[in-house]
């Protein structure tokens, strides 16, 4: 497996990548393809969200579960979708909560959150691979091994992050995270299942902003052009 990061993150889970189960992720990853099974992302964005966001760099984390499971639309960023792809119904729910928490206006035909990561934003998903066309397909093949220690790696190397644990799935990994050190700020998922049970009215973005700039760091730019 090509693992591309930035030189941070190599520098922090450089153990994790020797250990036996991320060598058994990547044989099992080998196998699929080798089988013609189709995987989202493609290999190359598969550790985008640690390339693009580096540990250093990092001021709040977004959880995901795993990627998207349709043609085009994983690209490594959690609830992020490339270019030129309709964003999910998730997505759209994060950006009403955002217009509605914020008071601006959002697109609806431009999903890429790129500029989110660049600001120091962590979009990581649980799982960082899926089967084509089969959600949470790859959840048992030790992917959860390697985003907890990014977490706890997150946690006891850095102070005053913010972490958005949004549905019952991210709010588990809240475990690793020190509440005493770091902003934790629960939610419901934005699914259009659970969004209007708590997601809807959080107002995180804002939450998140103020402590940033209590904490004197630059608030995120939210705003998807």
């Amino acid at each position: 497996m090509d693992v591309q990061t930035a030189k941070g993150w190599k520098k922090a889970l450089s153990e994790e990548f020797q250990k036996d189960y991320f060598l058994n992720i990547t044989a099992q990853l080998k196998i699929e393809k080798q089988s013609h099974t189709t995987i989202y992302p493609p290999g190359s964005k598969i550790f985008n969200a640690f390339d693009s966001t580096d540990f250093n760099e990092v001021k709040v984390v977004i959880i995901g579960q795993d990627p998207y499971h349709g043609a085009g639309q994983a690209h490594g960023l959690s609830f992020s979708v490339q270019k030129g792809i309709k964003p999910p119904p998730s997505l759209i729910n994060i950006y009403k909560e955002i217009e509605n928490d914020l008071g601006t206006k959002m697109p609806r035909d431009n999903g890429d959150l790129t500029s989110w990561a660049d600001q120091g934003v962590l979009l990581l998903n649980a799982t960082l691979t899926v089967r084509a066309n089969q959600p949470n397909s790859h959840a048992g093949i030790g992917w959860n091994l390697f985003t907890d220690a990014v977490i706890r790696q997150l946690n006891d190397s850095r102070n005053q992050l913010v972490f958005m644990l949004w549905g019952n799935f991210a709010k588990e990994k809240g475990i690793h995270i020190d509440i005493k050190k770091h902003l934790v700020l629960k939610a419901a998922h934005p699914s259009p299942f659970a969004a209007d049970k708590g997601f809807f009215g959080c107002k995180h973005f804002s939450k998140t902003n103020q402590y940033l700039v209590q904490h004197g760091l630059d608030p995120i730019d939210w705003i998807i052009k």
